[in-house]
């Protein structure tokens, strides 16, 4: 059986698009953890910091597996 290349479903633009998106979202992450950190806030709220870093790295993957 042999092995086929992975197409890419996505344009080389979309894929800097989600890339460039999924850098951004994850350093807003980062800032605002150390806001909220240097706010001495309570754990809880660091919870919400889940949704910036899933959606960026959800984008850094897409990005370099091409779809």
């Amino acid at each position: 059986m042999a092995i086929r290349p992975r197409l890419a479903n996505i344009t080389p633009g979309g894929q800097r698009r989600r890339f460039v998106t999924g850098v951004i979202v994850v350093t807003a992450g980062v800032v605002a953890a150390v806001v909220l950190i240097a706010a001495g806030v309570s754990p809880g709220w660091l919870a919400l910091l889940f949704v910036p870093f899933w959606f960026g790295s959800l984008g850094l993957v897409q990005a370099r597996e091409k779809t």
